[in-house]
């Protein structure tokens, strides 16, 4: 049988079933509310245009949101799982190269974590699937010395594709 396409799903859930799966894509209300308006969706193509038109609107405060959503790269897995259940398994695959890495390699991530939430006031932000945890170091202390504002684009751009890949996550 095939798999519906992720606008076809979210067109036939009622109003507070899409609600529930557009914030397990993302963590911005204003976002969710936004793409809750614009259904039903035309297309596959629509549903993905439209969230990325409307995520390039939001501002700062609605990208703090949507990181807020997210666990920290390297977290433990009984942590993600409690803390952040709707989304634990989409986010342990999403981060699955990162289990069974060198613990030196982790605990860089760690003490890197903490150095960025402490420059950035948020959680470092990358769209990790398919990224090995010495490619998220890389791009964390690549990007740990940014300026504020360019950082914050940088992690909402992230935040886009983690979105972008969540809708079509739907379909599974």
């Amino acid at each position: 049988m095939a798999e519906a396409a992720p606008h076809t799903l979210l067109n036939a859930m009622s109003a507070p079933e899409a609600k529930a799966a557009l914030e397990r894509c993302c963590g911005s209300s204003r976002w969710v509310q936004g793409m809750l308006a614009r259904r039903p969706f035309a297309s596959e193509q629509a549903l993905f245009s439209d969230a990325k038109t409307l995520w390039a609107t939001l501002e700062r405060g609605d990208f703090l949101e949507a990181f807020s959503h997210h666990p920290q790269i390297g977290a433990d897995p009984a942590e993600l799982s409690k803390r952040f259940a709707r989304t634990a398994a989409w986010s342990s695959s999403e981060q699955a190269r990162v289990q069974g890495a060198d613990p030196a390699i982790i605990d860089r991530l760690a003490r890197g974590n903490a150095r960025y939430l402490a420059r950035f006031g948020f959680i470092f932000i990358v769209c990790a699937s398919g990224k090995s945890a010495e490619e998220m170091l890389e791009l964390l202390e690549a990007r740990i010395d940014n300026d504020p504002d360019r950082e914050i684009s940088i992690a909402a751009a992230e935040q886009a594709k983690i979105t972008r890949l969540r809708l079509e996550k739907l379909a599974a």
